[in-house]
């Protein structure tokens, strides 16, 4: 069983940023690919960024490359998301997410049927 938590949410103006975290717990952190998603109301859960078990290879959707950068410490059970020059459109429901599935330390996982534990979620809202 694996145990995620975010922090770091909350409420920012437009060009300002956030730094999110995910403390894992529970079965061996450092072994798997991880991912943040996002949700706004209304709409389908997003993929945001996501980054291999080693920490050596990472993947950003188009909205956020540039802007966002996804990092993890392994030996602190931890997975961040550093989001600079926010926008409106940031405001979600920001999720990070585990693959416990072993993959080779260069493999990022994007699709979201392929992450099997979730965290609780932590609010984002960017104002104008």
């Amino acid at each position: 069983q694996v145990q995620l938590v975010e922090s770091g949410g909350g409420l920012v103006q437009a060009g300002g940023s956030l730094r999110l975290s995910c403390a894992a717990s529970g079965r061996t952190f450092s072994s798997y690919a991880m991912g943040w998603f996002r949700q706004a109301p209304g709409k389908e859960r997003e993929f945001v960024a996501a980054i291999s078990w080693s920490g050596g290879n990472t993947y950003y959707a188009d909205s956020v490359k540039g802007r966002f950068t996804i990092s993890r410490d392994n030996a602190k059970n931890t997975v961040y998301l550093q989001m600079n020059s926010l926008k409106p459109e940031d405001t979600a429901v920001y999720y990070c997410a585990a693959d416990t599935t072993p993959h080779l330390h260069t493999i990022v996982v994007v699709p979201i049927y392929e992450y099997d534990y979730w965290g609780q979620g932590t609010q984002v809202t960017v104002s104008s």
